[in-house]
């Protein structure tokens, strides 16, 4: 599947951002970035093709980011600024040549780095949650909106982390918390948020809260967040928001709706396919019961159009008007390969085996995989989105492949070693809402560098600054933990410790 899809783009057409399986051609969609070979890279080191990665870890250096283009600030940061991240943390594995210095200094990691740069201005806004569109020459465009989505306002703590955490600047860590924190600081006195905001104001300007469309992986990095660089104070957030969602967005069954965001009045009976995202959610903070429960009502949908509608009516028990299509999401199976990870449940692997059927027999094309206009009668559309090669593929391939690299445990590490001593890399991995892995131990790795180097000598213009070794000292030794979460501090901070493992002390804790 991902040979053919992936071959099918080379062919016919990058350099294009993506693939137009019934014409054969390309096009550019999101930047003219050739999207879908940033975006498949790393799943070529899942699949452990150390010859295509290698070659296209050459390629991907040349991205030309200097044009005058305004750029979404949400795909450019989770397709673009993720994939190189990625790339870069994998290639040693990949058996790419790398630096003394790195992961910690690396060619695809300058160019995440000098593209962070460019929509870093979209920040600068009264809340700090960010514009939804930038110039990458100009910066915000002047006739840019102020309102944009609660999820296009809080998702870039795990790259904007990672590069600092790499790099040792915390600019980019701390715009992206203050933006997570600000639509924190937004929430009715019922604990639920809206979907659409003013950036300027705070006030909200869509009044409905849901689990899905708009607000989706706003969630997601609170939990990965707080794992990924040591934030309990963010898990404790996603606990209160899961709190508010079982109680006024559930209805009972498995399924969440709509409701007002101030009152928790339903206001629409409505299924998005992206809230197929939320038992991935639920497995990975120790809800399972909660997640199989969630997880097969979706699956029920999937069983009854081969595919999953953008949004269905639970009512009318019908897809919504002009909401028919299914763009070859991975929401759905993404929640499958965490519930399989936490439960060995069989039935599990029936339901992506379901999926993966499916595609091969309504979706493939003599050019790839297209999208699908309407569920209802599998009429075809013409477009391979670049989250088919890094989402929906991997995830269909690790729930099949258990011995896989990224399903490290921790039991089994990388020794690395560096001017300041060695540190463990491989040890568990961080998913971005575009499925680009992250290596925690990466990030241990540099931010212990950075200390051990800069303690040791006398802070001025050519060392970090004393803010930057507050910050980098509080990565590691963050002092405002308390109570519980303090007792638990050494075993949540060991760098090999497994993400699964980190998530159930957590759940410990928290309840």
């Amino acid at each position: 599947m991902f040979y053919h899809a992936y071959d099918s783009y080379l062919k016919y057409a990058y350099p294009y951002d993506e693939l137009r399986p019934l014409t054969c051609d390309g096009y550019d969609t999101w930047g003219s970035y050739s999207l879908s070979l940033v975006d498949a890279i790393d799943t070529l080191a899942t699949l452990g093709n150390n010859t295509e990665f290698a070659r296209v870890y050459t390629l991907i250096q040349n991205l030309d980011i200097e044009r005058d283009i305004n750029v979404s600030v949400f795909e450019t940061n989770i397709r673009v600024i993720g994939g190189l991240l990625s790339a870069h943390l994998l290639a040693k594995r990949m058996n790419v040549p790398v630096n003394a210095t790195w992961p910690c200094t690396g060619p695809l990691l300058d160019l995440a780095v000098a593209l962070a740069n460019k929509i870093l201005p979209a920040f600068d806004t009264a809340t700090g949650i960010p514009y939804g569109t930038v110039n990458l020459v100009w910066g915000v465009p002047v006739d840019e909106t102020n309102i944009t989505c609660t999820a296009g306002g809080g998702t870039f703590l795990i790259e904007f982390g990672t590069l600092s955490r790499l790099t040792g600047d915390p600019v980019y860590e701390r715009v992206a918390l203050r933006a997570l924190k600000s639509l924190w600081s937004k929430r009715s006195a019922i604990n639920l948020i809206g979907n659409h905001i003013n950036i300027q104001t705070g006030a909200w300007t869509a009044n409905d809260c849901t689990i899905g469309s708009g607000v989706d992986s706003y969630f997601e990095y609170l939990v990965k967040g707080a794992i990924l660089l040591r934030q309990p104070d963010l898990m404790d957030m996603m606990s209160v928001y899961i709190k508010a969602i079982d109680k006024h967005l559930s209805d009972g069954s498995g399924w969440f709706v709509f409701a007002n965001y101030e009152q928790g009045r339903k206001t629409m009976p409505l299924f998005a396919s992206l809230d197929a995202f939320y038992p991935g959610l639920l497995t990975l903070v120790g809800e399972l019961d909660r997640a199989r429960e969630t997880l097969y009502a979706y699956h029920t949908m999937w069983r009854k159009f081969g595919s999953m509608p953008e949004f269905y009516n639970l009512v009318q028990q019908d897809c919504m008007q002009g909401r028919e299509a299914y763009p070859l999401r991975p929401e759905h199976i993404e929640s499958i390969m965490y519930l399989y990870k936490a439960t060995k449940d069989d039935t599990l692997l029936f339901m992506a085996a379901d999926i993966f059927d499916a595609i091969e027999s309504c979706c493939k094309t003599s050019c790839g995989y297209t999208s699908l206009k309407n569920v209802k009668d599998h009429q075809l559309d013409n477009r391979m989105e670049s989250f088919f090669l890094a989402e929906t593929i991997k995830y269909l391939y690790l729930i099949f492949d258990e011995e896989n690299f990224l399903h490290s445990n921790g039991e089994y590490a990388t020794e690395h070693y560096t001017s300041s001593g060695s540190c463990f890399l491989e040890t568990s991995f961080v998913y971005n809402t575009e499925a680009h892995p992250i290596d925690i131990g990466a990030l241990d790795c540099c931010t212990s560098s950075f200390i051990k180097e800069k303690t040791s000598t006398k802070v001025d213009e050519n060392t970090l600054t004393k803010e930057q070794m507050r910050w980098l000292r509080d990565s590691l030794l963050n002092e405002e933990l308390n109570g519980a979460i303090k007792k638990n501090f050494s075993t949540l901070t060991c760098s090999a410790l497994a993400y699964e493992q980190r998530f159930s002390i957590y759940g410990e804790i928290l309840t």
